[in-house]
């Protein structure tokens, strides 16, 4: 029977990767169980066949010990989904460059910056990769980290490894970096991952419902608040811009006409730490209906944040790897539209997800992307 396993490292093990590696456990022991799954098989990979194997952090409380120790701690907080097995995989020292801000460092202690300079750590985390057989690279760093990411992509394409882009700053839809990834025939994701069922996509849904019932969207705000490390360290306003650009682009794509910016408000808020990895999102839009009558609407949304993004990455990094398997480099666009919030070539969501025969062969000619409710190998 042919391996079926993915090989993957993660870039952060902050309590994404927990949701992650704790969700990849639970279905890998419950075979049976597609709840929670956006699509039970990509290609021939179910939910069970990413196996971490290597991974990088720059939390003191976190570098050196074994993976599934490190997913718990620190300042992760997110759910407990399962009991993750002892992997073999033991926290690599990563480099920080612009990956943790001022108010990050001043509640987590740091390694040391390295001495021997960022060449010399290129090719260590180069030959970490290697030596692990990476298959999938997953970005997993803070928001603002456009530095870091790009020494990460750098590491990748000389581990031979794909890039799953998952936070919002600019790689998949910069030229240089597409062509980067084309020339070295590896496939590329991103950039900013969207939630399973999070406010932005719901957001977006209901712009959406209101253009297509014939309505003008005249005013709309999405905030959000939340008490993990990521909240805290946007705190730091200069980090973040490119994660209310993300936001705002997501919602206004599904827009029929321009806004007035000052009209549309859209991104993180607040930090309560209470509240932990949970996310509370508040959405309002203001529109106008039939014969100029105005239309309110008020939604309020309580999700816990990181699983409700573990599972769209599973989907990226299958799909990552189906595309290696076909010997497929760049970007794959109708990938990133469906499971990125600032894809390079956005397009609506059913076209993303159901594809033509040209972009069916994008992803895989043999089966696309298979539901839950399907047949496991369709």
């Amino acid at each position: 029977m042919a391996d079926t396993s993915i090989r993957v490292g993660v870039i952060g093990v902050g309590n994404c990767a927990s949701a992650l590696i704790q969700g990849v456990t639970y279905y890998r022991e419950r075979p049976d169980i597609t709840v929670g799954l956006m699509h039970a098989t990509v290609g021939r990979y179910l939910a069970g066949d990413l196996d971490f194997v290597a991974a990088f952090d720059v939390d003191t409380s976190k570098v050196g010990l074994p993976l599934e120790q490190a997913i718990h701690a620190g300042r992760n907080c997110t759910a407990t989904i399962a009991d993750v097995p002892a992997s073999g995989t033991v926290v690599s020292a990563g480099v920080t460059l612009d990956g943790a801000g001022e108010r990050y460092q001043g509640m987590v202690e740091i390694i040391d910056p390295a001495a021997g300079g960022m060449g010399s750590e290129r090719g260590r985390i180069g030959r970490v990769l290697r030596d692990a057989q990476v298959d999938v690279l997953v970005n997993y760093l803070p928001v603002g980290s456009q530095q870091a990411t790009e020494f990460y992509a750098w590491c990748a394409i000389d581990a031979g490894c794909a890039f799953v882009n998952a936070i919002p700053v600019s790689i998949a839809r910069t030229d240089d970096w597409r062509s980067r990834f084309a020339t070295a025939g590896l496939p590329l994701v991103g950039d900013d991952i969207k939630s399973q069922l999070g406010a932005t996509i719901v957001h977006r849904a209901l712009v959406q419902l209101i253009t297509d019932r014939g309505m003008r969207l005249d005013r709309t705000y999405q905030l959000n608040v939340g008490g993990n490390m990521d909240f805290y360290n946007m705190l730091e306003r200069s980090r973040l811009e490119s994660k209310k650009e993300s936001k705002t682009s997501a919602v206004t794509s599904a827009l029929s006409h321009a806004m007035d910016p000052e009209d549309i408000h859209v991104g993180p808020s607040d930090y309560v730490p209470w509240l932990g990895d949970h996310k509370l999102a508040f959405i309002r839009c203001e529109a106008t209906g039939f014969g100029g009558v105005p239309i309110e609407l008020e939604l309020r949304m309580d999700v816990w944040d990181s699983p409700n993004s573990a599972g769209v990455v599973m989907d990226a990094v299958r799909c990552a790897k189906v595309a290696m398997d076909q010997g497929r480099g760049g970007t794959l666009d109708e990938v990133c539209a469906w499971l990125m919030k600032a894809p390079p070539v956005p397009m609506p969501d059913p076209t993303a997800q159901r594809p033509d025969k040209q972009v069916r062969q994008a992803v895989n000619p043999a089966s696309g992307l298979a539901p839950p409710h399907a047949s496991a190998r369709w």
